[in-house]
Formats: C-alpha cells, structure tokens, sequence
C-alpha cells in the first residue's frame, strides 16, 4: 500500500519534485502532486498538458497566464487565504521569482478546454467552520478554492485548504465520498504532527506528508496541541458524479448540533 507518503519531511529540494502522479500502477488517484521551488530571480514556463493548478504556498512572485500577468504574494499558508492559478491544457504559464518561492501542482488526465483564472484571497473566503460545535473542539478554517460551483463544468479538478486549530479536529464528523482524494500536510513548526483516520487505520502525518484516500474511506483529522496543521486537499471528479458534498458517518452527525448533549466535567469552565 502507497496511501501515506512520508519521504518529504526533510524538505523538497530545489526546482520540481513529483510526488504522486495521475496514472500510478498502484493505489492510483488520478491525481498528479508536485512541489515546485524557484529562487529569487530564477524563471520557469510550462505549457500545461492536462488541467492544471497551481497552488502558492510561499513567496512573491510574477506570473503569466497567457496574455494576463500578475504580481502573487504569500507570507503566511495559516493566516492568508489562497491564491491560485488553475488552466486547462494547452494554456502556457510562466513565473518570475522574486524571492523564494514555493507552488504545489496539482494535475488530472483532463484535456478539455475552458478559460484560465488566477485566484487571489480575496476570491477565496475563508470560513470559519465549526465554530461552537461540541465546545468549540472542531474550529477550523476552510477554504474552499475551486468546485463545481466556481469552476468551467469541463473541470475535473476540485481544490482548497483547511487549517486546524492546535489541539482541535478539523474534517469532522468523519465523512467519506466515492471521489478520490489528496490531502498534503504543513505545520506551524516543522515537529509539528497529527492524527489521520483513514477509515479504521490512524495515521501520524508531519510536515510534507502526503495521503491517499479512497471510496468509502472516513477521513477525520486532528492536530496535536501546539501545532496548527494546514491540509491543502484535491478531489477528482468522477464521470457523471462531480463531487458536491461529502457523507458523514450516520452515528456521529449528532454532534452537528448546535443543542448537541455531550458529557462535559463538572466545573471544566472553572479551570479553563
């Protein structure tokens, strides 16, 4: 089994590492993963071969997206929204490094054509989710960059970002689709860590760590105290079935409640 890829902790080295691509031999998601690193000054085109997004997840940057150019710039993955570019194949992308700077890649066998976007943070909400569920243990971010609803129809990639708060649990209650599915993990210091569920296997996730998840795996998340864990996560959509909403788990939709009754000790408010 392949489903959680841990060779990366150390870091990615300079220019493009492929981490997953779309046509594996085994435990194959149709989805390509890469990492790409530029230096100041140093320049990279590509002519896109299938539908493709880049992801920023550091740095400031000069982009060209056929005849549109634009400045990107990201300090913070926890505190700033998405940016994003995301074209179809054929469109010819450049960049102009202007300090280190850092993309994922994320590619599916898609050769339709719809138009190119650049997505800046401010097209990109960042919702806070979860907040006040079963006392607040299940706040995160999420951010939602690309679906069927902001998408061309001929996309078959979705795309966004969620941010776990230290201690909480995020991708709650556990929840499973037939699409398949990438989640790609940082942290706010680089010993941070997590737990994984994929379906009733818990896995340790670090800094780079990549995981695999298919239909009908539950895939709950938690971040250990200390630690704010972000996830960028890509879904593929399948022929005649985009993803729309996951399906949570029947015995734990409960604790969606706002009046849920959980058990709670007798003066916790008081040691808080």
């Amino acid at each position: 089994m392949t489903l959680h890829l841990t060779e990366h902790r150390d870091g990615f080295e300079a220019g493009l590492t492929q981490i997953t691509s779309f046509d594996e031999a085994e435990d194959n998601t149709g989805i390509g993963l890469a990492a790409l690193r530029l230096a100041p000054g140093e320049r990279h085109q590509v002519t896109a071969e299938h539908e493709t997004a880049w992801l920023l997840m550091a740095g400031q940057v000069t982009a060209t997206v056929g005849d549109q150019q634009a400045q990107l710039a990201r300090q913070s993955l926890f505190d700033e929204s998405a940016t994003c570019i995301h074209v179809a194949a054929g469109e010819t992308v450049g960049f102009h490094a202007e300090t280190d700077v850092e993309f994922t890649i994320y590619t599916t066998a898609n050769t339709k054509t719809f138009p190119s976007r650049i997505f800046r943070p401010s097209d990109v909400p960042n919702e806070h989710r979860g907040a006040g569920q079963v006392g607040g243990t299940c706040l995160r971010f999420v951010r939602t960059i690309f679906d069927h609803t902001t998408s061309h129809p001929d996309a078959e990639l979705v795309l966004g970002e969620v941010v776990t708060m230290p201690g909480r649990w995020s991708s709650y209650p556990p929840h499973h689709h037939p699409q398949p599915e990438i989640y790609h993990y940082r942290f706010t210091k680089p010993q941070g860590f997590g737990h994984a569920e994929l379906g009733e296997e818990v896995l340790k996730v670090r800094q780079n760590d990549t995981v695999k998840i298919f239909d009908g795996y539950d895939h709950a998340q938690c971040a250990a105290p200390g630690y704010g864990m972000y996830y960028a996560w890509v879904i593929r959509n399948l022929p005649g079935n985009p993803y729309t909403v996951p399906e949570f788990t029947e015995e734990h939709i409960w604790t969606t409640k706002e009046d849920a009754d959980f058990w709670r000790p007798a003066g916790l408010e008081d040691d808080a």
